[in-house]
This record gives structure tokens, sequence and C-alpha cells, in this order.
């Protein structure tokens, strides 16, 4: 069986060797050595100025918005998992989505600024797939307007922008280190930002607010993460160079065997360095793509259909402007499997029968 996804796992005994150091220790969590271990480890591979490790890629952003105390309205985009809109809502606030760039997926730029009130606080983007929105006019646009501006990088590491680590921009990036991300901590996720009185507040509400052992300072919750979920975190690191090298040619040899065929790829945002974290394609139809899908299916090889359906149509997300181009593309994007042990004769395989299922189609 060919799944979307595998988790990459590093050689059992190099971490056999940190759980035996956890045993010896006895140490399990409450800001172990081996979280801030990784905690610095990361810094310096994304080479950002601030990084708190805590439980999920969605804690992230919902600890993003408590330490920038959002209020009112959020912009959004509508094609991201639905974690991106979930955490927004959980924290009272209104997402308002924009529609996306038909190339690059993203949200789209042009539509930013008209959907500013009096009651936005912030911009929410996305780097979809890895691939880096339009950073520098979402920036003019919040400091335009004085509002704050926050990236869902859960797609994006390893990803870069104009020879910056793309998690480095905005006032906080959110990432995620889940078990189906190209690096991973099994869960978890981090927040990121260079501003450190925000990396403060994080950090002290991750531990129930915590300002030393008796003191607090502000409301928390139990954001933490553990030395197991680390350990496995500091084996997979010294991993991700060839990780993204597998990628790459994955992925190389996806886009040559289907050059020819019905479906195109998003646009690659000029000036980013793409981590290949997925292979999108879109299909002309919605009924292509189920027809590819079956039979990959039969063929025990299972894509997704990620980031589907449109977060604009969930009927617990307030409505106000349409999204069309997203609710056009939402149902025609199919995420081919992608992953390290993937070998090339399976890529060729699953080419093969995306291809003929795309002729069917139109005959």
């Amino acid at each position: 069986m060919i799944t979307v996804t595998k988790p990459f796992l590093p050689p059992l005994a190099d971490y056999q060797k940190y759980v035996q150091a956890i045993w010896d220790r006895g140490w399990l969590t409450n800001h172990g050595p081996l979280v801030a271990e990784l905690e610095e480890r990361l810094r310096e591979y994304l080479g950002v100025e601030h990084l708190l490790y805590v439980t999920s890629g969605t804690l992230a952003l919902q600890l993003a918005f408590q330490a920038l105390d959002l209020r009112g309205e959020v912009i959004t985009t509508p094609f991201s998992y639905v974690a991106t809109t979930s955490s927004l809502l959980w924290e009272k606030l209104t997402p308002v989505m924009v529609d996306i760039d038909p190339e690059t997926l993203n949200i789209d730029p042009d539509l930013v600024e008209p959907a500013i009130t009096a009651r936005t606080t912030a911009i929410l983007a996305v780097h979809t797939f890895g691939n880096a929105c339009a950073v520098e006019r979402l920036q003019a646009i919040a400091q335009r307007h004085g509002l704050r501006l926050i990236f869902d990088a859960a797609h994006a590491f390893g990803a870069g922008y104009k020879g910056r680590p793309l998690c480095a921009y905005g006032d906080v990036t959110a990432a995620s280190f889940h078990a189906t991300k190209l690096f991973h901590t099994v869960e978890g996720g981090a927040v990121i930002t260079a501003d450190p009185a925000i990396a403060q507040r994080v950090a002290s509400m991750r531990n129930f607010g915590h300002n030393g052992p008796n003191a607090f300072d502000l409301p928390g919750i139990n954001g933490k993460n553990s030395e197991l979920h680390a350990a496995m975190g500091l084996c997979n690191l010294p991993h991700v160079p060839a990780i993204l090298a597998q990628r790459r040619r994955l992925a190389a040899r996806y886009s040559e065997n289907l050059r020819y065929a019905a479906v195109r790829r998003p646009a690659i945002t000029p000036g980013c360095d793409h981590n290949h974290a997925y292979y999108p394609i879109i299909f002309r139809s919605e009924a292509a793509l189920v027809e590819a899908t079956a039979a990959l299916n039969a063929h025990q090889v299972f894509p997704r259909r990620y980031l589907y359906p449109s977060l604009s149509t969930l009927p617990f997300v307030p409505r106000r402007a349409g999204t069309p181009v997203c609710d056009d593309i939402a149902p025609r994007v199919l995420c081919l499997p992608l992953y390290h042990t993937l070998s090339l004769q399976e890529v060729d395989m699953i080419s093969d029968l995306v291809s003929r299922a795309i002729q069917r189609d139109a005959a």
C-alpha cells in the first residue's frame, strides 16, 4: 500500500540512546534538557531569533493570537487545513476569508486591503504546500494599517524566500512538527518570532503563566512538549538535508512524467526556495480527479484531496465576500504520494495511472 505520506523514522538505535538517557535522568517533561537542546538546534538551523517548542502547530497559532492580544477580525485564506480557521474561532476571533491567487494558491494580496475594516486586527496567511506567500506585499499592507502579520508555516519547514528562511517573516510564524511533516517530532509545533517580548509572553503562556516557581504573570495553559518528542526531533533534524534532496528528486520525476498530462502544478512564487513538502496537481475537472483517485485506489495507492473543501464553505465559518477561485480550485486539487522512502519506480507507476485515468476521462 502506498499512502500519500509516511513519517520519516531515524535509525532506531539513535532514538534508543536518547530514550536511555531520559530513563537515566527520570526527567520526562517540564522543559527538560532535550527540549532546550532541540529549541537551540532549530533556532540555528532555521536562522531565527526565538523559537518556542509546543505541543502542536494548532496550539502555536492559538498562543500567537493570545500573545499578540488579537481581537475582532482576522483576514485569512479559505485554502488551508481546517486548523487554520478553527484556531481563530476557538479564540473567539472572526475569520474573514479572502480569495486565493489561482496560480500560487496562496492568499491573493490584491484582495486583502479591501477586506480591512475597523475591526480588523491581523492578517493570517498560509505558505500553502510550502510555497511562499506574497511576503513583502502582505508586510506592507500590515504596516500601512497597523495590523499584526502571522504566517501559518505548517508546510514550510526548510523552505526559504529571497535568501532568508521562510519562517523568519512576519510578527509570528507558527510551525507544525506533526508526523506527516517532512521534519517531525511525532506531535509538536513551534512559535517563531523576532520579538523578544512576544517570545517571553509565549514562554509564560505555554507554562500555565508561570513567572517563577510560585508566581504567575498572566493566564496560561499547558503547552509544553515532552523529552520523548524532543528526542525524535533531535534524531530527525540531521537527516533534513537528505530528506529535502530526495523530495526534490521525486517531485522532479513526477513533473517530468506528467508534463504532457492535462493537469497543472501550482506556480512557485518567484524567490521561493521550495521544500517539496507535497506534490499537488490541479485537474481540469473534479470528475477527472475522482477518476484518477479511483484508478490509484484500485492499485492500493492512496493520494489525498488535501485542503478540501474550501474553508469558506464550512457551516461554522462566517460568510462575507465570496471566494469563487478557491471554491472552484479546491475540489480539483489532489496530492500525490511523496515521502522519503518512495521509489522512482513507484513514482513512475503512479504517474502512469494518473495519465491513463485522465485520458479515459477525456475520451
